[in-house]
């Protein structure tokens, strides 16, 4: 873990729980694509930056998930690099306490205010084609969260961020996060269609070639979508309906899970609402779901 992988002459990865991306500006300059969850995976990347005589420049953050921006505030408070967020996820990861505030809807309790979902702030600047460097090319993302984007270097690698999961993962948590649905299909029939001379996606394997990975997710959310549309046969409220999923799918429920997925179920809701789907209503005022 934290490995360095070199990739061409100038794109490299750090191996971790969320692959970071290196790049080298020039000899002794660098800049990263994303920094890792926390303060000791910071570190790590500091010890490899300093290992190799590197400058760091410079960290354009793909989206403002903790796991992705947790190392930004360690690290430009030690080298004194510029940090750059796209759109909305600028405003999150200066103010990080809205990851977990709009994952639980309201002020998170204690038991969601951790590492996790809730990274250190860092003082970041919009993220615009003239910040970047000579050949870079942002490439837009959304779906999985707000503004995310990937970036393709001029070598000819393509980071694509979160945008996909592993089989295995997928496998074990069956319900893969996700904010906006119909923007996630959107981008994963995009993302199908490019060429690269190596896709580096954050928790899965680097590969040269990303349009079965991108099929085996679009089938786990149609599946997804049919199972929540199984569910809504008859009237159901929106916990008994998480609960289902849970048991369905033999998953363990805690605060982070409540939340994470909990989350994304109600974006499934939005979608199969404002596809005319399901229908909702209330009812002795309690909020109910049901297929059309």
């Amino acid at each position: 873990m934290y490995e360095l992988i070199k990739v061409t002459d100038r794109t490299y990865y750090i191996e971790s729980p969320a692959k970071i991306g290196l790049f080298k500006i020039n000899d002794s300059e660098v800049c990263l694509i994303d920094s890792g969850s926390d303060k000791d995976a910071a570190r790590k990347v500091r010890q490899i930056l300093d290992a190799n005589g590197w400058t760091l420049t410079t960290i354009y953050n793909t989206h403002s998930n903790a796991d992705h921006i947790g190392g930004n505030k360690y690290l430009q408070l030690q080298t004194g690099c510029k940090i750059y967020a796209p759109d909305i996820e600028r405003d999150f990861t200066r103010h990080p306490i809205l990851e977990p505030a709009f994952l639980y809807g309201g002020y998170p309790h204690k038991d969601l205010r951790h590492k996790f979902l809730l990274a250190s702030d860092s003082v970041a600047e919009p993220l615009t084609d003239a910040v970047l460097p000579d050949g870079f090319q942002t490439i837009s993302l959304p779906g999985h969260f707000f503004s995310m984007v990937g970036f393709r270097t001029p070598d000819d690698v393509v980071f694509l961020a979160d945008c996909l999961s592993s089989a295995e993962t997928l496998s074990k948590y069956q319900i893969g996060f996700i904010y906006d649905v119909a923007a996630y299909l959107e981008t994963l029939e995009m993302v199908k269609t490019l060429k690269a001379k190596l896709f580096v996606p954050s928790h899965t394997d680097a590969t040269e070639s990303i349009s079965e990975l991108c099929d085996f997710n679009i089938k786990k959310v149609l599946e997804i979508k049919n199972k929540i549309l199984s569910l809504c046969e008859e009237p159901i409220s929106f916990e008994t309906l998480l609960q289902r999923l849970f048991n369905d799918y033999s998953l363990n429920m805690n605060f982070q899970q409540h939340a994470l997925v909990g989350s994304t179920v109600r974006s499934y809701l939005s979608y199969l609402k404002d596809t005319g789907a399901i229908e909702a209503f209330f009812n002795d005022n309690i909020l109910f779901w049901k297929k059309v």
